[in-house]
């Protein structure tokens, strides 16, 4: 049996590349190396079978703590190819969290990249429950011996594997693998995804609206082991036989410019903060460095309405910007090439239904904030272990986002901040991300996080943590808060104006780059 049968998705992904002809085409290069669809197809045959030898069975767990290299996509669609469930885990969480997750997963067996190992091995030697430890060293050399019978070299690992393993048939509805969510607000949760979404989510945002073809090369800042980050830089050019660009590092503005610069990708994926660093930085031109780049994304936060004209004037590319989540695996309301408008998220990707309830469950007219839910083909089967969560979260077929959201008399959508983070100023609601984007407008700001602080009469006002620019941190600091305090109110209203302002070097954020605003509400006090 060398197809892959039934719904597995390797069969779309891999295979049918090979199949047609395209087997020779580039499918990821990272900063050392590069892979072929064939090279892919085989490597991932290899990994099935090494993880059959190594006793990992079907629908057990393997956890992926993988810098973006060409080991990520060989470890991922090697293990759904063996009908094994990958966890990618993301590389910049805490080691308490790390730990939590290969407990709570049950992981089998662990791929961990060998700059990660040294901090990690109390962790490691505590997890008994793994089979293996498989070690990959970044540029493809011979990774540090470890003191653990259970470690294994990513190289020998794969040479222990069939090249001829076949692919386990299973069904589209069956979980092919699990996404840990941010932890924003709590403990991670495991969110269990089918074979199927991964096409789904292809052939609805990836082909409709970032429409993508063959011939692009694309570049995400957002890493893999991120929902947003792994659609774009392996679903969507993988559905087509395009190729997609791999930064092991961490993605900082001369980075991804360098990055850029010698790839010349045609699609670049980033997240807001990004952005605005990017804009900030000296470097910053036509084509941020590319002079194929002809089309941007943005998710993870909303993008400030100043930051997407100054990126399309700047760079010359616009940004569709929308919103996706974990629980959706990639982005479901977003702005499309030829309709653009910023400051919103735009409207439903096709084949997807969104709507905006009140707090009793009720359809809210258009102008009216209240949660927004939706319903596609993409969305998660459920929490692992967490019933209570799914049953809030997943309602028959709507997902219920936590995300506060307008609809405007045009049909597009308008993020106002999380539920659990609009403030009631004065009588009224006042939406954080309305105050940050209009202090995003001031020249004098590059970032800003605003929450609810209670004034000496214990009412709840607007208060402000600013990251300026470098040439405003010259000047009085004062002068630059009042500055600030009359742009908001001359720009959305004298009731939304942030009563404090605290200038700090940067702000707190999830490893995904998500800000955290619980921690500024916990942490500091007018």
């Amino acid at each position: 049996m060398t197809g892959a049968p039934d719904g597995n998705a390797v069969g779309y992904f891999i295979e049918r590349h090979v199949h047609e002809g395209r087997g020779d085409a580039t499918a990821f290069r990272d900063p050392w190396r590069s892979l072929t669809y064939g090279a892919l197809d085989t490597a991932t045959r290899r990994f099935a079978g090494a993880l059959r030898a190594a006793g990992v069975t079907r629908e057990r767990r393997v956890a992926l703590l993988l810098l973006d290299t060409i080991d990520f996509p060989i470890a991922f669609w090697g293990a759904i190819r063996a009908g094994v469930i990958p966890v990618p885990v993301n590389t910049l969480l805490t080691h308490e969290t790390v730990g939590y997750i290969l407990a709570d997963s049950r992981a089998e067996a662990l791929v961990i990249s060998a700059p990660l190992v040294g901090p990690l091995l109390p962790v490691l030697h505590s997890v008994a429950e793994l089979r293996r430890i498989v070690v990959a060293q970044p540029d493809g050399g011979t990774p540090a011996p470890i003191e653990d019978a259970r470690t294994v070299g990513f190289d020998d690992f794969l040479a222990s594997g069939d090249p001829a393993t076949p692919t386990t048939a299973t069904s589209a509805d069956e979980v092919a693998f699990w996404l840990y969510s941010s932890g924003s607000t709590g403990a991670p949760k495991g969110v269990r995804h089918v074979h199927g979404s991964l096409r789904a989510t292809a052939d609805t945002y990836g082909a409709q609206v970032l429409q993508i073809h063959q011939d692009d090369l694309v570049f995400s800042a957002a890493k893999a082991f991120h929902a947003y980050g792994l659609g774009n830089c392996m679903t969507f050019p993988m559905s087509v036989g395009a190729g997609a660009v791999l930064l092991p590092d961490r993605p900082t503005p001369d980075a991804v410019l360098d990055t850029m610069q010698r790839h010349q990708p045609t699609i670049f994926a980033g997240v807001p903060t990004l952005f605005a660093s990017l804009l900030a930085n000296p470097r910053i031109g036509p084509g941020a460095g590319s002079e194929r780049l002809r089309r941007c994304i943005s998710a993870g936060e909303a993008l400030p309405a100043d930051i997407g004209r100054r990126w399309s004037e700047m760079v010359g590319a616009d940004i569709l910007d929308g919103i996706g989540s974990t629980e959706m695996l990639h982005i479901f309301v977003s702005n499309r090439a030829d309709d653009i408008r910023y400051g919103t998220s735009g409207k439903p990707v096709p084949g997807y239904d969104a709507t905006i309830l009140d707090e009793h469950g009720g359809r809210v007219p258009n102008g009216e904030a209240g949660e927004l839910v939706v319903r596609g083909p993409s969305s998660a089967e459920g929490y692992w272990n967490q019933r209570d969560k799914t049953r809030r979260t997943f309602r028959g077929e709507w997902t219920h986002t936590g995300d506060t959201y307008i609809r405007d008399a045009d049909g597009y959508y308008r993020f106002c901040g999380r539920t659990d983070e609009m403030l009631k100023v004065s009588g009224v609601w006042v939406s954080p991300f309305e105050v940050e984007e209009a202090l995003a407008s001031h020249p004098a700001v590059l970032e800003s996080a605003v929450v609810g602080a209670r004034d000496r009469d214990g009412l709840t006002k607007p208060k402000a943590f600013v990251v300026l620019q470098e040439a405003a941190m010259q000047q009085d600091a004062e002068t630059v808060k009042e500055l600030l305090k009359t742009h908001v109110k001359e720009r959305i209203g004298v009731w939304k104006y942030p009563r404090w302002i605290d200038f700090v070097d940067g702000l707190p954020k999830t490893a995904t780059g998500k800000i955290q605003r619980f921690r500024l509400r916990d942490d500091h006090r007018p």
